[in-house]
């Protein structure tokens, strides 16, 4: 094993019941940006946070929609700069999380947004940035990457270093009582990117594996448990670690073809991420079959130690059935049609998907346009 590799483990963490109650003593003096969205505020979930940080000029920039604009961050950067701004904390699900990201930067660095789409562009400085995930799916508070939704509909994404927070704050009483649907989606979200990390065709590495593997056995262990029962801290501890190692994964081993063809899902549909990834999932998993068959007969022991005793075809199967086990048994919708997709959608989406290149690249298999438009039809 003796390969040539680089890793990056990403914000340090701090887990535990209550923990984003006050995060003033991780911040520097002064003025400080808090990006949240409004659903998250209805829900009260910032109340204590921002309680604790009475004692200072804060600007709490709300105005963050599902699939966050490029207008939506330039917004942000406005608020932060109106203020001063010398920290940002991000605070909610993956959208005000990657917002804060982008902000934090451009307020830190001076540069340009359209700048800095692409991989590496940003080479700047940050402001010192906590993240506070509020659902267990997206890993965004361990990423160093922000997508965001540019021209009404095409995702792009900042990918750079640069990006990662200072803290990631891991506090499972912010999951409680989440909705079903949102708890399956984000939960399923995880998965894929442990798995995408694990079968990566670019910068797969034995650290990005092993994380890999205990993120989806933690994640596969917990998410029907999680579904029926919101409020057991227990299990929405586990998904949050499970989500968070996911995340740390998929910033060294990049995800692939189940997210290339989810983001057009998001972008024209407003489907949301997790649910966009669910609907893929199983059908690039069978097309990845001729490529990732022994990585897939691998992780099947991490969701039914049981397929262990099989061979390596049957256990691959077995691992692309259970997770849909897992999403049948979880509530999501199956099929494309029950999000408003048509057949007279499949070329646009095919099209959109193909300039997911910095996504496709990392598949272990080719994914051409008309194999995107062949999946997109299985998923009707």
């Amino acid at each position: 094993m003796n390969q040539t590799f680089q890793f990056n483990y990403g914000p340090r963490v701090i887990s535990g019941s209550g923990t984003s109650a006050d995060l003033s003593g991780l911040l520097p003096d002064g003025a400080v940006l808090f990006i949240t969205d409004k659903g998250v505020r209805d829900l009260g979930l910032p109340e204590r946070a921002l309680a604790a940080l009475a004692d200072r000029t804060i600007t709490v920039f709300d105005d963050v929609e599902a699939d966050p604009s490029a207008g939506t961050v330039e917004a942000a950067v406005a608020a932060g700069n109106d203020i001063g701004a010398t920290a940002v904390i991000g605070f909610g699900g993956g959208s005000p999380m990657d917002v804060a990201k982008a902000a934090a930067y451009l307020l830190g660095s001076g540069d340009a947004l359209d700048d800095i789409y692409g991989v590496d562009q940003a080479k700047g400085r940050s402001l010192p940035l906590i993240l506070v995930p509020t659902t267990a799916g997206t890993g965004s508070e361990a990423t160093p990457i922000s997508i965001l939704t540019v021209g009404g509909a095409e995702k792009k994404g900042i990918v750079s270093p640069a990006l990662y927070a200072d803290w990631a704050i891991l506090d499972a009483d912010l999951t409680l009582g989440l909705p079903r649907h949102v708890t399956a989606a984000t939960g399923i979200d995880a998965m894929v990117h442990a798995i995408e990390a694990f079968t990566s065709k670019r910068l797969k590495n034995p650290l990005s594996d092993a994380l890999a593997r205990e993120a989806l056995r933690i994640l596969a262990a917990n998410i029907r448990t999680v579904c029926d029962q919101p409020d057991n801290r227990d299990a929405r501890a586990a998904m949050l670690l499970g989500a968070h190692l996911a995340g740390v994964c998929f910033s060294n081993a990049p995800v692939a073809g189940v997210h290339a063809l989810a983001y057009p899902l998001g972008g024209h549909f407003h489907v949301p991420h997790g649910l966009s990834n669910a609907l893929m999932l199983p059908h690039v998993l069978t097309h990845n079959m001729g490529a990732a068959r022994e990585l897939y007969a691998e992780l099947a022991v991490e969701v039914d130690p049981s397929l262990g005793a099989l061979g390596t075809q049957a256990r691959a199967q077995g691992f692309v059935e259970e997770l849909r086990a897992i999403a049948a048994d979880t509530g999501l919708s199956p099929r494309l049609s029950d999000v408003g997709v048509t057949v007279d959608h499949l070329d646009l989406l095919a099209d959109e998907a193909m300039k997911q290149q910095r996504l496709l690249v990392n598949n272990p298999a080719e994914i051409t346009r008309a194999d995107a438009l062949r999946l997109y039809r299985a998923a009707l």
